[in-house]
């Protein structure tokens, strides 16, 4: 398929605001929706281009967008027998449409299976097949202007598609283990740049995070804090095993897995049955993933009793004193918020370490991370925010799923890099530590 050029109509509308070259990184702001605990970011789609509000996933295969409300002057189906679709995957082919032309509707078009990662999708009601589209796509840059995708792949999806997601949402923004994730996309337009993306989700109420592609740094936060320099480096696993393996075809994982090894709570080693913490590459269970859609960290039902037994136990020591009260749904352990202190890393706690591939490669939660405020009505409390995965997680009826999913609640305000080139994960555990959060990025003074 012959690419596309810049659309004319583009350069009229936006004659200020459209960037040939990318001053890297592209960056966009990753917005929490408090009533959903979601994590959104604005992308820029269709011609002319339109401001576009997409669920930020980190698991996911390849980006989609509401086409029932879809118009673009330059969008194209992408033919079944082309070199693109070929590198798309084993879904389906529309031959003959049933309708008018249309986004949702074009003859001899490659088709996705979309996937709604928050609440599932009723195929009985909803058409899962959608058509696969080629568009203009646009982040901002470091200058502040927007740089463009020009063939940028992604799915339709239909208004269903959008159930359980935030308001204002229209579709998901793929950013995982695939050759047409948003980061991946970037990279084949941009080959010269690294292969590497990084987020930073804030935890403030109000104050956006931050999404970064094409650059390994500097990551320059307020007050003059260039977060590059305070990552530490876990390799990222590959599960040869994902959700759309069949029983005699399997697909590796679009979900980036990382080597626990063990937890502790407060220095302490919890006792675990460590088979669970590799992946199963014949069931492709276990192991641990990052999720941006997971609210809180879960875990396999004996690891998170296990790990349970542990806090409480470190919790009522004298170094903490804490007894606990009646828990609030979905949270198994909860304190009165009188009872506990509060310091620079959120409320004073046992620390919990994930301890990666080697011994001194540590991910620190601290109170900031592990405790949940909750407020309402007479109660005031702080809630340990892990919660029950069950005793055997699945992803699909084929496939099991990893025994501890890392929440996005964990994720706030620490700086995450995934060098893809490199296969490794930066991390910088809390960077309340360091004097700044997440909402501290320095976004350009212009904006788009």
């Amino acid at each position: 398929m012959a690419k596309l050029a810049v659309p004319l109509l583009i350069l009229l509308f936006f004659p200020s605001f459209i960037s040939s070259q990318a001053p890297l990184p592209l960056q966009t702001a990753i917005q929490k929706d408090r009533s959903t605990s979601q994590y959104v970011i604005t992308a820029y789609l269709q011609t002319p281009l339109k401001l576009t509000k997409l669920l930020l996933d980190l698991g996911s295969t390849f980006t989609w967008v509401n086409c029932d409300d879809y118009t673009s002057s330059t969008y194209q189906h992408v033919p079944c027998n082309s070199s693109i679709a070929s590198l798309l995957g084993p879904y389906a082919c529309l031959n003959l449409c049933d309708g008018p032309p249309s986004p949702n509707c074009g003859n001899n078009s490659f088709l996705f299976l979309a996937d709604n990662p928050i609440k599932p999708v009723d195929y009985r009601k909803v058409n899962g097949l959608n058509t696969a589209l080629i568009d203009p796509f646009a982040l901002p840059n470091a200058q502040g202007s927007l740089t463009l995708i020009n063939n940028f792949i992604f799915s339709c999806a239909r208004t269903g598609f959008l159930k359980g997601l935030a308001k204002g949402i229209t579709g998901l923004a793929a950013l995982g283990r695939s050759n047409i994730s948003i980061p991946i996309q970037i990279n084949k337009v941009f080959p010269s740049t690294p292969n590497c993306f990084a987020i930073c989700l804030s935890g403030s109420n109000s104050q956006p995070g931050v999404a970064l592609f094409g650059s390994k740094g500097p990551y320059n936060f307020l007050p003059g804090i260039d977060l590059s320099k305070s990552l530490i480096y876990t390799p990222l696993l590959l599960n040869p095993l994902g959700k759309d393996s069949d029983v005699d075809k399997p697909i590796p994982s679009s979900e980036y897995y990382i080597g626990l090894t063990s937890i502790k709570v407060n220095e302490k080693m919890v006792a675990l049955n460590n088979s669970l913490l590799a992946i199963n590459g014949e069931k492709g269970s276990g192991g641990t993933t990052i999720s941006t859609v997971v609210p809180y960290t879960k875990l396999q039902s004996s690891i998170y009793k296990a790990f349970i037994l542990a806090f409480l136990k470190e919790a009522a020591s004298s170094a903490f004193n804490l007894t606990t009260t009646k828990p609030v749904k979905p949270f198994g352990v909860c304190y009165p918020a009188s009872a506990v202190k509060n310091t620079q890393m959120g409320p004073a706690v046992p620390i919990i370490d994930l301890v990666l591939d080697r011994q001194d490669v540590v991910w620190k939660i601290f109170g900031s991370n592990s405790m949940v405020r909750i407020t309402k009505k007479s109660v005031d409390l702080w809630c340990l925010g892990f919660l029950d995965a069950g005793a055997n997680p699945m992803v699909s009826i084929w496939v099991g799923g990893p025994s501890i999913v890392i929440g996005g609640y964990q994720l706030e305000d620490n700086m995450l890099q995934f060098d893809l080139q490199s296969k490794k994960l930066g991390f910088s555990s809390s960077i309340l530590s360091k004097g700044t959060d997440c909402a501290k990025f320095k976004f350009p003074t212009k904006k788009v």
